[in-house]
C-alpha cells in the first residue's frame, strides 16, 4: 500500500505537469488569436477605427511593415503561474491602449523625411543624391496610373500632413487593441483548464 509521502509525491507531479501543460497551451492559443486580430483588423469582435486620411480598404491596419505583428513575445513562466505577452517596439502600448502624443521638432523631421522618400525629392538634401523615389514613373518621367501609386501619393499627402503639424500640437493614437483581456480571452483559458484538468 502506497505511503502518504508516495501519494503526495505523485500528486504533486501531476498538478506541476498540469501546472506547466496549462502555461503553454494558452501561450500557444493566446499568441495564435492576438496574431489574427491582425488579420480581422479587429480586437476579437471589436474591430479597429479606420484611417481618416486614407481609408483605402487594400492597405492593412498596424501592418505596413510587420514590425508590430511580429514584435510580439511571449513566455510562460511557472514560478508566479503567468503568461506574458510583450513587444520591443516602442509604439506598441499606445497602439494597443491609444493615447495623444505632442509634436516635436524631431517627429516633424521624420514625417519630412518619409514624404520625400515616397517623393524622392532632393529638397533640404543639397549636398546629397535625391533619395531613391518609390513612386514609378513611366519612361517619359510621368507618374504611373497603377494602385501602387495611388497608395503612396495618399500616404505622402499624410506624412505632408502630420510634418505642416506645429511643435507641440496634439495628434490623437485611436485605440486599436490586439493584446489584453477580453471574454474570449477568458473562454479560451476556462476551455483549456477544463480540457487540462481532466488529465489529472
Amino acid at each position: 500500500m502506497p505511503q502518504n509521502s508516495d501519494i503526495t509525491k505523485e500528486l504533486e507531479r501531476k498538478v506541476k505537469r498540469f501546472i506547466r501543460l496549462t502555461l503553454k497551451d494558452i501561450r500557444v492559443d493566446l499568441e495564435e488569436e492576438f496574431d489574427r486580430n491582425f488579420e480581422r483588423e479587429a480586437f476579437f469582435n471589436e474591430a479597429w477605427m479606420r484611417r481618416k486620411h486614407n481609408d483605402d480598404e487594400s492597405r492593412g491596419l498596424l501592418t505596413q511593415s510587420g514590425k508590430l505583428r511580429h514584435s510580439i513575445k511571449k513566455e510562460a513562466t511557472t514560478t508566479d503561474y503567468s503568461v506574458i505577452f510583450t513587444s520591443s517596439v516602442p509604439y506598441a502600448a499606445i497602439h494597443n491602449e491609444g493615447g495623444t502624443i505632442t509634436v516635436t521638432r524631431r517627429m516633424k523631421k521624420y514625417f519630412w523625411y518619409r514624404y520625400l522618400l515616397i517623393m524622392g525629392s532632393k529638397r533640404n538634401r543639397p549636398d546629397k543624391a535625391p533619395l531613391s523615389p518609390k513612386l514609378q514613373r513611366k519612361k517619359n518621367g510621368e507618374l504611373s496610373n497603377n494602385k501602387k501609386n495611388l497608395e503612396l501619393t495618399e500616404e505622402a499627402k499624410f506624412y505632408k500632413y502630420m510634418a505642416l503639424k506645429r511643435v507641440g500640437s496634439k495628434i490623437t493614437i485611436p485605440k486599436r487593441q490586439f493584446i489584453g483581456m477580453h471574454p474570449e480571452v477568458e473562454r479560451i483559458i476556462r476551455e483549456i483548464i477544463e480540457t487540462n484538468s481532466k488529465e489529472l
